[in-house]
């Protein structure tokens, strides 16, 4: 494929991936577990994030390839754990592309948004089956408007007189299990520099590019979560937080900017129409890629020789998408999501374990902590989304047995 995109796109893109996750959709639920611990669990998936973004980075720039972990597990691990990691994340991801055009539903038409959902889906996968040029340049205009809204929305809450300072202070209600848990749906809305990864094959100069873009993407993200997460609590408090279905429109509603209000409604559904395009684009760089190796039908592997994208899988993922908005919960869909998307990075840490210092190896100490960080959270997820977690992993470690066991008698 093409090599477009330069840092500015891919910083683009992950903005565009993280943002309209987080702020609007796993906010609610991570205050409901963490109470006044919001804050510190917000820190908390951001330093296990900032590890799984230095491990991704430096294994991107040795491995420039569409694919993101998927193929780096291939390359340092063997192909078993390849396997595993791009099972983790094209399942993983494709529920939080449902969650996100769900959003989307939510926000614009309430009590329609399965069928907005899927028009969503359908439009989406139109413009990237048209270059990831075009995506890049509409993320970049999703970003601009959901970051003016945010802007406003943190701005009308710390400057009202319902505003206070002792809400944001960690009280006795919140506790180490709470703030893991949230720590660990708050994951969910970090995951999007994955998607900068994935571009491997469609990025200038990959070695400088991309471990430039992840920390950018990811650092810009994390201060703009803190100052909107603190905005809100203030105006809010922790259980008004935890009990609003949308807790920014509440928290301008609190603030007595009720002119607002629409404007949110209009930047969510802006916000997780940014996620979602570019969602799919890297669910479908991640299915090429091991349509490629076989894993996936083969047919999935083509790339259209005009535009210059894999535009069967960005197909048959829009496709999966589609039905899946038609018939899925969007709460569901985030802490699946997050185990599965925890899982792929684990692999990512471990496989940037094995790098050595000539091939960029960062300190130790860093995909260490990742691979611990993302076991924790994992595992102290609901007990229903752990397991149906592991047995999405387990149904797909038993595919691949079978597959290899198929070709092994073949071959003989």
């Amino acid at each position: 494929m093409r090599r477009r995109l330069g840092v500015l796109d891919a910083v683009v893109i992950g903005l565009g991936s993280m943002i309209g996750a987080g702020v609007f959709v796993a906010l609610g639920p991570a205050a409901e577990v963490a109470g006044s611990g919001l804050l510190l669990a917000l820190a908390l998936a951001a330093v296990v994030a900032y590890c799984n973004a230095t491990s991704s980075a430096r294994l991107a720039a040795r491995y420039p390839l569409s694919g993101g972990t998927y193929v780096y597990g291939r390359e340092r691990l063997g192909d078993f754990w390849g396997y595993v990691a791009g099972w983790a994340f094209v399942v993983g991801k494709t529920a939080s592309c449902a969650a996100m055009a769900l959003t989307v539903g939510a926000y614009l038409w309430p009590g329609q948004e399965r069928a907005v959902a899927v028009a969503a889906v359908v439009a989406l996968t139109a413009v990237n089956c048209a270059g990831v040029q075009k995506s890049a340049r509409l993320t970049r205009v999703i970003v601009a408007v959901v970051l003016a809204v945010l802007a406003a929305v943190t701005i009308a809450a710390l400057t009202s007189s319902g505003a206070d300072g002792a809400r944001v202070r960690i009280g006795s209600d919140a506790d180490a299990s709470g703030v893991i848990r949230s720590a660990g749906l708050l994951f969910f809305a970090f995951a999007g520099y994955a998607r900068i990864a994935t571009l491997g094959e469609e990025v200038r100069d990959p070695a400088r590019t991309i471990p430039r873009a992840i920390p950018i993407a990811l650092g810009i993200t994390l201060a703009v979560y803190a100052l909107v997460a603190g905005a809100a609590l203030a105006v809010l408090g922790p259980g008004g937080l935890a009990d609003a279905t949308a807790p920014l429109a509440d928290a301008v509603r609190a603030s007595g900017a009720d002119w607002l209000v629409p404007v949110v409604r209009v930047g969510a559904a802006v916000a997780a129409l940014g996620s979602l395009l570019a969602l799919i684009l890297g669910v479908s760089r991640t299915t090429l890629a091991m349509a490629r190796d076989r894993h996936l039908p083969p047919a999935l592997a083509a790339v259209h020789p005009r535009f210059g994208v894999p535009h069967r899988a960005e197909l048959a993922v829009g496709a999966v998408v589609a039905v899946l908005a038609a018939t899925t919960d969007v709460r569901g869909a985030i802490g699946f999501s997050s185990f599965g998307v925890l899982a792929y990075y684990a692999v990512a840490n471990a496989s940037a374990w094995t790098l050595t210092p000539g091939e960029g190896r960062p300190n130790r100490l860093v995909p260490a902590v990742g691979l611990t960080g993302c076991a924790v959270l994992a595992f102290a997820l609901p007990l229903g989304t752990v397991i149906s977690g592991v047995a999405v992993l387990v149904l797909g470690a038993a595919v691949f047995g079978l597959r290899k066991g198929r070709r092994s008698r073949s071959s003989r």
